[in-house]
């Protein structure tokens, strides 16, 4: 193969494209075919949709319909779409001989170098006691003695393979199993092997960790430890998942440099790199080395190669590679032009596909009913449904159309956002007695209740399940979904039993769902739920899902739950997982009821006098809601004979949070009623309830009603206090609290967390004060979480206090940070403060860091530089990390549509916009309300309604920045009637307008001399602040 200079000069494809044969069988050649586009750069996603289609395309289609339409279709269909035989995966030369099966679908992986190290001691039989007391050292954290010194008191000499097995062991914990690399490499009895070399590049690889890789390849080289086939393998393979292609092209040169022949595996891992790295012309050399070196190819390659280079539109090559899946492996010629269609189809080339099908039609080639359903998936991918029902009609009249292509078109009605058609041809497919999958009823079900028609989601499951269509677990996931956004708890909770009882294992995106459902409507108790199932079930609950429930809680306040879960978290932390050794070995009986104990009580009837039924729930929260008139409402209440419970009593408050009034009324109500005695965890709710209504007043008269009363006051009724004044800018009241708890007792980690947030914040900002108390904190040993860090330095370097910034990024080192994290977090801050020049030479500083804090920082760069009017530095800053593998954020895109649209360049917005979603970066809510706010900047008041729209239809949800600078905006453009409206939809959405919200709204009302309009935002501001706060009746 030429050397690595020579490919890199190929990305041009034309310069071998010519030189290609065409040829579809061993006994035709189609020389028409590979004229028909001329091989180029890859096009955007954008060239793909038909936005610039010759004229032709119209006959062109025309006539491949009369192809189809009088063509003799076989019916015989096999399961999969096409059939494979067993000889699919062969070498050149060894036509016959199997070297591996894949199933009917061609999709069989094969296993990578990484999971073999990492798994390669499952089977091993011979686990020591040694291994096992040394990984349970490793891995157990203990804060009061460091991992090294118990191992140093342990006094074993480890050799090699120990160490290698206890390195496997820790897989999953890179940061101890490093630590551990680290203290034995130091023990003048251990020398470390290639083996193990090999083991830690791995750990490091999937860590990310890519300086820490280059950095013990160069201890491999000083310690002259040799590498060996696998440690070139690891190197190539890790940097190819990453997408860092150049990198993996360097290491596969300095490989056969170094006389290492590349094998099979070698070649495979390239061509997958480079393919979905975009670079399939650059695979195409890989592919040509492996023929001459008689290396065989599977058919999953063979596709992944198709799929490249058919999006190039490049049918020469297309044509070389199906010959050779004919000629040299034998696979048979109908499978063979499956995959040449499907891959123009999946890369949306439908002029390609149609002339192929002309072709195959020109040399009597049979076509097969595979090839129309391909057609039909193709079509509808290029939003060219139309044209797919006609190739559907066509289907019917030769009777063999099935439920999945009426569901492939439905779904293309989905994708644009049609659901009146989508469900149209849902009841024409079941009138015509063709049976939907599930997959579509899912997919349906899915949009329904994104658009709130939850009981029409309802009964489609309902229908499946009577149809005796099996639902799967993504149908199950929806259905969860479904019932929790209306908070239909009990309902959610039977589709999941009963998904159990079919024999449907649940799944961990299932849970995730469920529990973020659940942190939607702020139900504490069942998030603890589900985290019981999880582990009962022995699923594997993600440190991401832990996070996810902590920052929630944090957020809502929920201090009892939050240190509930962190004891969960550290608990799941010391058990084994996935086949892991315990040296405690105890039942999963004995692990559920450990957690069990950490979950509030009401969860178990039988446990707890708390507990309460859910239909009391509802029907208090139904008599709380059936009124404005709290007279009627107690009357009725009086009436009823429900039996209060504390455990009640707190679900009925956090239910109306969002209505103080009613809600704090009805604890004052309840706490009078004989038989019944508040606890110190209904006191806090209400204490909640008042801050967030701003009704500090009534506030500090539970606080103080519960100090009379003589109910503990905790530490978490002394951090809702704080937090509560806090968030408001009330921060000297804040600080006064702050004082007093610690003279009654010791603040935790979220006191300190709520109140430097505060303190930090544009109300009320203290910065001395905020310092003084972040040092307090550390000296406390409580550790701060990312959210503090970024906000606590973003702060000082915002105020110019780099110094103490500084210090506090060195401090982080000390409690956990890894030193790339801290650094990151400084530069970030130094970005968004416009201090670039102290960013840039921060940069300069780190040393062997600075490839990983590249790919963390980049994206503050590019922001900063746009700030500052940088423009041009800030785009090459984008390219030259997209040379080096790593694609724009979603924090890079926006800055830039942000960018663009302040200079009033709005089709480069657009561009940058609908390059972000070509590129699989998914938009977030500052994404869209950058171009409601550039639309509205621009003028164009529909585009930004428009975009609005979309948001509350498709996702994610406007929040409530979205609709306060939207309703700015409105108001600032004489629209302030349309604003008028925003302010309703945010009162019905759950969030609360701000007063400076109904302020600007009054104010434009005047200005365009709507006077009755106007008094009406201003009874609207006076009924919110009277449900909010606590009436004296």
């Amino acid at each position: 193969m030429r050397g690595l200079s020579t490919i890199l000069q190929s990305l041009c494809w034309s310069s071998t494209s010519k030189t290609l044969d065409f040829r579809f069988s061993k006994f035709h050649k189609i020389d028409n075919f590979a004229t028909l586009t001329k091989p180029s750069t890859k096009p955007n996603k954008a060239h793909l949709k038909q936005q610039q289609e010759p004229s032709s395309f119209g006959s062109l289609f025309s006539e491949i319909t009369e192809i189809l339409g009088a063509e003799h279709v076989t019916l015989d269909k096999t399961p999969s779409g096409f059939f494979i035989c067993k000889e699919t995966h062969l070498g050149v030369g060894e036509v016959g001989q199997e070297i591996a099966k894949v199933n009917a679908l061609g999709e069989k992986e094969d296993i990578t170098v990484v999971e073999e190290t990492r798994f390669e001691s499952v089977a091993e039989t011979d686990v020591s006691p040694v291994v096992h007391e040394v990984t349970n050292i490793v891995r157990a954290e203990n804060g009061l003695v460091s991992m090294e010194e118990r191992l140093d008191e342990l006094g074993f000499q480890l050799d090699s393979e120990i160490v290698d097995k206890v390195l496997k062991r820790c897989f999953k914990v890179p940061h101890l199993a490093l630590r551990f690399f680290d203290w034995v490499k130091l023990k003048v009895w251990f020398c470390h092997t290639t083996k193990t070399y090999n083991t830690v590049l791995c750990i490091a690889g999937e860590a990310r960790e890519f300086g820490l890789v280059e950095k013990m390849v160069e201890e491999m080289e000083r310690n002259l430890c040799e590498k060996d086939v696998k440690t070139w393998t690891i190197l190539i393979q890790m940097y190819g998942k990453a997408k860092l292609v150049g990198r993996a092209l360097l290491v596969y040169e300095k490989m056969k440099k170094c006389g290492f022949e590349p094998d099979s595996v070698v070649f495979r891992m390239m061509i997958r790199a480079l393919c979905a790295a975009g670079k399939a012309d650059v695979a195409m050399e890989f592919y040509k080395e492996m023929v001459q070196k008689d290396i065989g190819l599977d058919i999953n390659m063979y596709k992944l190669l198709l799929n490249g280079i058919a999006s190039y539109g490049d049918t020469a090559a297309v044509g070389l590679v199906s010959d050779d899946m004919m000629r040299v492996s034998q696979i048979p010629e109908h499978a063979v032009y499956g995959c040449v269609l499907k891959s123009f189809c999946i890369s949306g080339r439908i002029r390609e596909a149609l002339e192929y099908i002309r072709e195959l039609k020109n040399k009597d080639v049979m076509l097969l009913p595979e090839y129309f359903e391909t057609l039909v998936k193709g079509l509808c991918r290029a939003d060219r449904i139309a044209d797919a029902l006609e190739i559907l009609d066509i289907m019917k009249k030769r009777d063999f159309v099935d439920g999945n292509v009426y569901g492939i078109i439905i779904n293309g009605y989905l994708r644009k956002n049609d659901v009146s058609r989508a469900l149209d041809l849902f009841r024409s497919m079941k009138e015509c007695g063709y049976l939907p999958t599930t997959s579509t009823y899912t997919e349906l079900m899915q949009r329904l209740f994104n658009e709130n028609e939850y009981q029409q989601g309802c009964e489609l499951y309902d229908e499946m399940l009577e149809r005796g269509v099996e639902p799967d677990s993504v149908a199950v996931t929806a259905m969860v979904a479904g019932h929790v956004r209306q908070n239909h708890i009990s309902e959610a909770w039977k589709v999941f039993n009963d998904m159990k009882d079919k024999g449907i294992k649940p799944t961990s995106k299932l849970y995730l769902v469920f529990i973020k459902e659940l942190c939607r409507i702020s139900r504490t108790d069942e998030i603890l739920k589900v985290l019981v199932h999880m582990r009962a079930s022995d699923m594997r609950i993600k440190d991401d899902t832990f996070n996810w429930v902590v920052l929630h809680m944090e957020k809502k306040g929920e201090m009892d739950s939050l240190e509930k879960v962190k004891q969960m978290q550290s608990l799941y932390k010391l058990q084994p997982h996935d086949g892991e050794v315990s040296s405690s070995d105890a039942s999963s009986g004995e692990r559920t009821n450990t957690v069990l104990e950490l979950l509030p009580k009401k969860m178990d009837p039988l446990l707890n006098s708390d507990a309460y039924d859910d239909k009391d729930l509802q029907e208090i929260c139904k008599i709380l809601s059936s009124s404005t008139d709290w007279c009627f409402i107690q009357e009725v209440l009086e009436k009823s004979s429900v039996d209060y419970t504390p455990g009640l009593v707190l679900e009925i408050l956090r239910y109306h949070s969002g209505h103080g009034s009613v809600a704090l009324q009805f604890f004052s109500w309840v706490g009078k009623q004989s038989g019944y005695c508040h606890t110190t965890d209904t006191y806090n709710m209400a204490i909640k309830i008042a801050g967030r209504g701003k009704d500090f007043k009534h506030m500090r008269n539970l606080f103080y009603e519960m100090r009379r009363n003589s109910f503990s006051i905790t530490q978490d009724t002394w951090t809702i206090m704080i937090m509560q004044y806090g968030r408001t800018g009330l921060t000297e009241i804040a600080l006064q609290f702050f004082r007093e708890m610690k003279s009654n007792c010791n603040p935790t980690g979220s006191t300190y967390k709520y109140l430097i947030i505060s303190l930090c914040g544009r109300k009320g900002r203290r910065v001395d004060e905020a310092i003084k108390i972040f040092q307090e904190m550390i000296r406390a040993a409580h550790i701060p979480d990312k959210e503090l860090v970024e906000t606590y330095v973003g702060c000082l370097c915002e105020v110019g206090k780099l110094s103490d910034a500084r210090r506090c990024i060195d401090s982080l080192s000390k409690v956990g940070f890894t030193t790339s994290l801290g650094c990151s977090l400084y530069i970030r801050a130094l970005c968004r403060a416009g201090k670039l020049q102290e960013a840039s030479a921060l940069m300069d500083d780190i040393g062997e860091e600075r490839s990983t804090l590249d790919r963390y920082t980049y994206g503050s760069f590019v922001h900063g530089l746009l700030r500052s009017g940088q423009v041009e530095e800030a785009l090459a800053k984008v390219e030259s990390m997209k040379q080096a593998g790593m694609k724009p954020t979603v924090h890079v895109y926006t800055s830039l549509i942000v960018h663009f649209f302040k200079e009033k360049q709005i089709k480069r917005a657009l561009e940058i916009f609908n390059e972000m979603q070509q590129e699989g970066c998914e938009p977030t809510v500052v994404t869209y309300s950058a171009l409601i706010r550039g639309y509205m900047n621009m003028g164009m008041i529909a585009e930004a309604w428009s975009v609005f729209h979309n948001m509350k239809l498709k996702g994610p949800l406007p929040d409530f920045k979205t609709y306060s600078m939207f309703l700015h905006c409105l108001c600032k453009a004489g629209k302030s009637e349309e604003a008028m409206q925003l302010i309703s939809e945010m009162l019905n959405s759950g969030i609360v307008p701000s007063v400076v919200n109904f302020r600007t709204v009054f104010y434009g009302l005047n200005r365009e001399g709507k006077q009755d309009l106007a008094r009406i935002v201003m009874e609207q501001k006076s009924s919110l602040i009277r449900k909010r706060k606590f009436l004296i009746s």
